[in-house]
């Protein structure tokens, strides 16, 4: 950072970090959640709370246990102080010893988790033995260490605290890991569910969980990204509600679009920031919004993924207040490969019953947003929809006919879904050379050569389909399409454009905030035709796509975001699997 970028001295960016009292203490900035916390009191004791990775869960649970710890007493007014809890402080504050489990540590790999379960919990328990030492019974560390397992250790744990009159707050992070990293193998289901049924370890492990609950077990917090686990273990937990779809805890992680203005008119104020703040938002907003955690908020607040802006905020001011090239962080991508072995439980992707694929060719797909729902029946139609809602790869955006619309929320998880469906494609034999279409992606900016790349599109589709007939249709010829668009970095593709006059197939809006030198926009209109469909047919959908691109392009929204460039309207249209037309009305540059 050059120093003669900074003002004054500004707090650090807390980008990655889940250690609340690191944040604080360490000079970081906060966006002040804790007025959360007399919510969660006065809901269940025994709180789920479901949210997609990187949203701010690891966080608020720091946040939580050293409110709660008893051996946070002395440092209530440094860490809260000038936080709303501090000024509106609940009685239970520093009242409770802390357990704190971190599933995401554990091996996940069945042939190792229970002993890595042991292993963790035994590490997490002496901990707690040596934390509370002066209020625990004496010796009970070493009995502790006698007792073979978690299950037996935490029951343990359970009476002797019970005896000495004292209450604990369990913490779970990252509950679901094992389930995650399992259901990824379906032949691995069968193992799964042994450990999550009858007398399986793990669900065990949370009857054992309910039943401290009776002694002195005084509240349980757990967190995780799905809810099959908890479906699994309902009747061996029984006693937990499930607050992920609650409207009181919509904004309880994640970033609302004031919280986001008021961080950056913050740091605007330490530096020389080279774009005002609705600038800034509006270049964000595509990229970090949109999400929506109760049905019964659409419409009001959305949020944005915290540490998507976090590391947008972080790369912008390490480079002098300029735009990073790459708005998806990488760590985000990390996480996406994760899942992406889960979410190939889509029907074995047969593209024309592909939930993933009407959702790319759609731009939506409905259903019923499940709560909870077991793994063996993780296929079907409304969980499958829930699971990649609880994941955030799509989120609430309408209602149709009495079902729930659910959409991509923004830029960065339709480039991650984009993503899976070009991986998906290669693993069924269609490849692509990724030098080749950058370098016609690279014309097409600067030059205004479009042909070829659409071209190029074209033969990977035709040579493809006719290896594969299940892979012919129109939502393959979109999917593909769409896919390859949204990976060039010169553009923001901007799907089924929404205007008073209809829809688009896709607009490709420049990124002239990045490359300042590029020439060409385009506003795409893709017309598909059953592979009988004759010359006079073809020449219709001509005519009509003409008609429709040329009024798309008149509309306000394309002429406010084409910049400098000249706007190229292209029709391509399709029939069957070959391109049989693809060119442009003569092309306008706003400037003229």
């Amino acid at each position: 950072m050059d120093e003669k970028t900074v003002k004054e001295e500004a707090k650090r960016i807390p980008y990655g970090m889940m250690n609340f009292v690191a944040v604080r203490e360490d000079n970081c900035y906060y966006v002040d959640k804790t007025r959360f916390i007399e919510k969660v009191e006065r809901a269940n004791k025994y709180f789920f709370f479901i949210r997609p990775r990187r949203f701010g869960k690891s966080l608020t649970m720091s946040m939580l246990r050293h409110y709660y710890d008893v051996n946070q007493t002395d440092k209530f007014e440094r860490l809260y102080g000038d936080l709303y809890i501090g000024k509106h402080p609940t009685r239970n504050h520093n009242k409770y010893l802390i357990i704190y489990l971190n599933f995401a540590v554990v091996n996940a790999d069945l042939g190792n988790y229970r002993s890595a379960l042991d292993e963790h919990c035994n590490t997490r328990f002496n901990s707690f033995c040596d934390s509370y030492a002066r209020l625990l019974p004496d010796g009970i560390k070493d009995e502790l260490n006698k007792k073979s397992g978690c299950v037996a250790q935490l029951d343990y744990i359970n009476d002797e605290c019970d005896k000495a009159g004292l209450k604990i707050y369990l913490f779970i992070d990252e509950y679901d890991h094992f389930t995650n990293h399992i259901l990824s193998d379906a032949a691995r289901l069968e193992e799964y569910q042994g450990e999550t049924h009858g007398t399986g370890y793990l669900r065990t492990f949370f009857d054992t969980i309910k039943a401290g609950t009776d002694s002195s077990i005084e509240r349980v917090f757990i967190t995780g990204v799905s809810p099959v686990t908890l479906d699994d273990l309902t009747s061996g937990f029984n006693i937990g509600t499930n607050y992920s779809l609650d409207y009181d805890f919509n904004q309880m992680v994640g970033f609302t679009e004031e919280e986001v203005r008021e961080m950056l008119t913050y740091y605007s104020q330490h530096y020389e920031f080279n774009h005002t703040i609705d600038e800034l938002i509006d270049i964000m907003k595509p990229y970090y919004d949109n999400y929506c955690f109760s049905e019964d908020a659409y419409g009001e607040t959305t949020m944005y993924n915290s540490n998507m802006v976090l590391s947008f905020l972080y790369k912008y001011i390490g480079n002098r207040c300029r735009l990073p090239k790459r708005m998806l962080d990488e760590n985000i991508r990390v996480d996406y490969e994760k899942l992406r072995m889960l979410i190939r439980k889509d029907k074995e992707f047969a593209h024309d019953a592909s939930i993933i694929q009407t959702l790319v060719s759609e731009g939506y797909v409905t259903g019923e947003l499940k709560e909870g729902f077991p793994a063996e029946n993780i296929a079907d139609n409304d969980n499958f929809v829930s699971l990649l809602y609880y994941f955030g790869l799509v989120t609430i955006g309408d209602t149709d006919m009495g079902d729930t619309k659910f959409i991509i929320p923004n830029e960065v998880v339709r480039e991650q879904i984009f993503t899976y469906l070009l991986d998906t494609y290669k693993e069924n034999d269609l490849t692509f050379d990724s030098s080749d279409i950058r370098t016609k992606e690279k014309f097409m900016a600067y030059r205004g050569e479009f042909k070829p790349f659409f071209q190029y599109i074209a033969d990977c589709i035709y040579t493809f389909s006719s290896q594969r007939d299940r892979q012919k249709g129109e939502a393959f010829v979109h999917g593909f399409t769409l896919a390859l668009t949204s990976q060039c970095r010169f553009y923001r593709p901007i799907s089924e454009l929404d205007n008073q006059n209809g829809y688009a197939d896709v607009f490709l809006r420049p990124r002239c905030e990045i490359y300042k030198d590029m020439e060409h926009s385009y506003i795409i209109e893709l017309k598909y035709l059953k592979s009988n469909a004759t010359e006079s047919e073809v020449n219709a959908a001509v005519k009509k796509a003409e008609s429709q691109v040329c009024r798309y392009a008149d509309t306000v929204n394309v002429n406010d975001n084409i910049g400098h460039t000249i706007l190229h309207k292209v029709y391509v249209v399709y029939r069957g699997v070959e391109m049989v037309a693809c060119d442009e009305i003569a092309p306008t540059n706003k400037q003229l």
